[in-house]
């Protein structure tokens, strides 16, 4: 499977936003990553639904809206009709038996987040019905963190048992992707790279990405 970058615009300078998202789409990216936090389940707050559909006009990449939100149920609707793609919900937050399949009802692709706290073993019962993993290798609610290696065995995990069952389902890793830790990160076999300040931090977006992609 072909490695796609998704640059966090989480990092990006927000008074350029569009701007910003025109650029790393010029420079290569293949998704374009949102965190949408509320305060709540996450110290932080970002950008909701009204955000989104401001930005669905500026890209023709896929949107990638990750909720770090309590009662994502109530808001899924919100974000597809915003024109999201994808929609991630955080095992933490909700029935995923539940949310995974509206998600898809939706007309969005459906992903399962984990936190680095969390044991895999209560992703898996759902891993079958998700059409991507988003195993978070940070606490999230800020952007810049350190990333806690040992959650890359989560995604290794995850590969050798979709590989053992024939399935093809990506696994998207978020947090503390850089230069120095890309080549672990390919090794665990993360398909899908988001990165922010790794990417919005560097003057030249088109290399910042190169050398993400590189094997």
């Amino acid at each position: 499977m072909k490695k796609l970058i998704a640059p966090s615009i989480l990092s990006a300078d927000f008074a350029r936003l569009g701007e910003e998202i025109a650029a790393v789409e010029k420079a290569g990216a293949d998704v374009i990553h949102v965190d949408v936090m509320d305060g709540h389940f996450v110290p932080n707050i970002t950008i909701g639904a009204p955000v989104v559909k401001k930005i669905r006009k500026t890209t023709k990449l896929p949107l990638d809206c990750h909720l770090m939100i309590e009662n994502p149920e109530k808001y899924i609707g919100d974000f597809a009709k915003a024109g999201a793609d994808w929609i991630s919900v955080h095992v933490e937050t909700c029935d995923l038996s539940i949310l995974l399949p509206a998600i898809k009802k939706l007309g969005c692709k459906a992903g399962a987040v984990i936190n680095p706290p969390t044991p895999l073993e209560k992703l898996m019962p759902y891993a079958d019905i998700a059409d991507f993993i988003l195993v978070m290798t940070v606490n999230p609610g800020f952007g810049g963190q350190s990333m806690i290696e040992d959650c890359l065995e989560k995604i290794s995990s995850l590969k050798k048992y979709y590989a053992d069952k024939g399935l093809d389902i990506p696994v998207e890793i978020d947090g503390g992707v850089n230069p120095d830790t890309i080549d672990r990160v390919k090794k665990s076999g993360a398909d899908i790279i988001v990165a922010g300040s790794a990417v919005f931090g560097c003057d030249d977006y088109k290399d910042a990405i190169d050398k993400l992609k590189v094997d």
